[in-house]
C-alpha cells in the first residue's frame, strides 16, 4: 500500500506538470501571448520546486510522511483548479509558481514512503517502478489532453479541472494508512533522548557536519541526471518536426513508444541494480545510451522509433536506480529532505537544457522550409543533441564511478551510526536515572526499542 500510494501520487504529480506542456498553444491564444511567454509557466515550476523540496522535506522528516503528503495534495487540488480559472497571464504565472512549490515537495516524501519500509530484496525493482510513474503520468496527460482539450466550450480548462480530482482520492487513501515503521522508530528514539524538536535540530547539525560533501555530490549527480533526461527529451520533438519533417502524429507515436521504453527500462534496470549494484547498472546504461546516440539523432525515417525506445530505455533505466540509490546514501534522519532537495536542485541546474541545445543549434543552419509564403528556419538539432548528450553521459559515468554506494543499507533507526554522535549532545533518562549516554558503537537506545515494540 505504501508503494502504490507513492507511485500514483508521483504519477499524478507528473500529470499535473505536463498539463501546461500539452496546452501551450491554447494558453497562448487565451492570454494573447507567444508560446515562449507561456513556457515561463513551466520554467517557474522548475525554479520553485526546490523551495517545495526544502519546505516539505523538513516537515516530512520532522512531523512524519502522512500529513505533509496530505497538505501537498490539498495544494495540488487548489492550484490545479486555480489554473483552470485564471483569467490573465499574470494570474497564470502566479498560480504555476505556487504549483512548483507543491510539486517539489512531493518527490522526497513518496520516495521515503515507498522504499524505507520495503524488504531489501525488493528495493531495486520498486525503485525503478516508482520512478517511472513520471513517464506513466506523461502518457496519461497525453491521453486525457486528447479527450478534454477543445472538446467543450471551455477549451483547455477541463484538463486542469480534471487534474484536481484524483488527489482527493489520494488524500483519503493516505489517511487510511499509518506512518512508516522507519519514522515511528525515529520518533521513539528522539523521544527517549530529549524533546523531539531538540533532537531533530541536533540530527540536522550532525548530518551537515558529517555528510556535507556527500550532499554536494548528490546535487552534482542529480544535475547530471536531469541534464540527461531533459537533454534527451525536451528538444527531441522539435528535432523530429524541424529537421526531419515528421508529422504531428509521427511525433506522438515516437514519444509514446519512447515512454514505453522508459517504463520498461526503469523497472528492469532497477531490479538488476539489486543484483549487480547501483553504480554498475548506471555506468552500463550510460555506455549503451552513448552508443545509441547516433541512430537516436541521425536516423531521419520512422526507424528512429526503435532508437527512441532503446535510448529512453537506457536513460530511464539509469534513472530507475536513483530513488533507492539516493535513499541509501542519505543521512537517515533527513531522507525526505536530502532526496527531494538534491533531486530538485539538480532539476533547477538543468532547467536550461532545451535553451542551451536550441541556442547552439542555431549555429548549424539547414536550408529553410518553404510553404507558400511561409519560410521556416531549420537547424541541425540532431547534431547538437548528440554532442550534448555524449558529454552528459560521460559526466554521469565518471561521477557515478567515482562516487559512493550503500546497496543493502539498513533503513532502521537502530542501525544509524549518526545516532551515536547525536547522543553525544544529549543526556537520556534511562529507567528514571539521569546519566551521560555512552558514545561507543554498542550504545543503542534501549528504551526506544521498547517504545517501538509497544507501538
Amino acid at each position: 500500500m505504501f508503494f502504490l500510494i507513492a507511485f500514483f501520487a508521483w504519477t499524478w504529480d507528473a500529470f499535473d506538470f505536463f498539463t501546461v506542456s500539452l496546452t501551450v498553444s491554447d494558453l497562448a491564444t487565451q492570454f494573447h501571448k507567444t508560446n515562449a511567454d507561456i513556457t515561463w509557466g513551466i520554467t517557474l515550476v522548475l525554479m520553485f520546486r526546490s523551495v517545495g523540496a526544502i519546505t516539505f522535506g523538513i516537515a516530512s522528516d520532522r512531523y512524519g510522511r502522512k500529513w505533509p503528503f496530505v497538505v501537498n495534495n490539498l495544494l495540488f487540488i487548489v492550484l490545479e483548479l486555480g489554473t483552470g480559472f485564471t483569467q490573465t497571464y499574470r494570474q497564470f504565472l502566479a498560480v504555476r509558481a505556487l504549483f512548483g512549490v507543491a510539486m517539489g515537495g512531493l518527490y522526497g516524501n513518496v520516495a521515503a514512503t515507498a522504499l524505507e519500509d520495503a524488504p531489501e530484496a525488493a528495493r531495486g525493482i520498486l525503485s525503478g517502478m516508482m520512478q517511472q510513474g513520471y513517464a506513466f503520468g506523461y502518457l496519461l496527460a497525453t491521453v486525457f489532453a486528447r479527450g478534454l482539450v477543445d472538446t467543450t466550450s471551455h477549451k483547455w480548462r477541463p484538463l486542469f479541472w480534471f487534474g484536481a480530482c484524483p488527489p482527493v482520492l489520494l488524500i483519503v487513501w493516505r489517511l487510511m494508512l499509518p506512518e512508516t515503521d522507519a519514522y515511528i522508530e525515529r520518533v521513539a528514539m528522539r523521544a527517549e533522548l530529549d524533546s523531539v524538536g531538540k533532537v531533530f535540530i541536533t540530527e540536522g547539525k550532525v548530518a551537515l557536519k558529517k555528510h556535507w560533501m556527500l550532499l554536494i555530490y548528490m546535487v552534482l549527480l542529480m544535475a547530471g541526471f536531469n541534464f540527461m533526461s531533459h537533454g534527451s527529451q525536451d528538444l527531441y520533438p522539435t528535432m523530429l518536426t524541424n529537421e526531419y519533417n515528421f508529422s504531428a502524429n509521427k511525433v506522438t507515436v515516437t514519444q509514446v513508444v519512447a515512454n514505453l521504453g522508459a517504463m520498461l527500462g526503469g523497472t528492469t534496470v532497477g531490479y538488476a541494480s539489486q543484483i549487480f549494484g547501483r553504480r554498475f547498472c548506471i555506468v552500463v546504461m550510460c555506455i549503451i545510451g552513448g552508443a545509441l546516440l547516433y541512430p537516436y539523432t541521425y536516423v531521419s525515417n520512422t526507424g528512429v522509433i526503435a532508437a527512441a525506445f532503446f535510448e529512453q530505455f537506457c536513460v530511464q533505466g539509469a534513472w530507475g536506480v536513483i530513488p533507492i540509490h539516493l535513499m541509501e546514501l542519505s543521512p537517515p534522519a533527513f531522507r525526505t529532505f536530502v532526496v527531494g532537495t538534491s533531486y530538485q536542485l539538480g532539476n533547477l541546474v538543468s532547467s536550461a537544457s532545451a535553451t542551451i541545445e536550441a541556442t547552439i543549434g542555431q549555429q548549424f543552419p539547414l536550408p529553410p522550409k518553404v510553404s507558400g509564403k511561409k519560410i521556416t528556419p531549420r537547424y541541425q538539432y540532431g547534431k547538437v543533441i548528440c554532442i550534448f548528450l555524449g558529454c552528459v553521459f560521460a559526466y554521469n559515468m565518471l561521477l557515478t564511478f567515482l562516487g559512493p554506494e550503500n546497496r543493502g543499507r539498513s533503513m532502521r533507526v537502530f542501525d544509524d551510526d549518526d545516532i551515536i554522535d547525536v547522543k553525544g549532545h544529549h543526556h537520556a533518562v534511562m529507567e528514571g536515572n539521569l546519566e551521560e549516554v555512552p558514545t561507543h558503537s554498542d550504545a543503542r537506545p534501549k528504551r526506544a526499542v521498547e517504545l517501538v515494540e509497544q507501538a
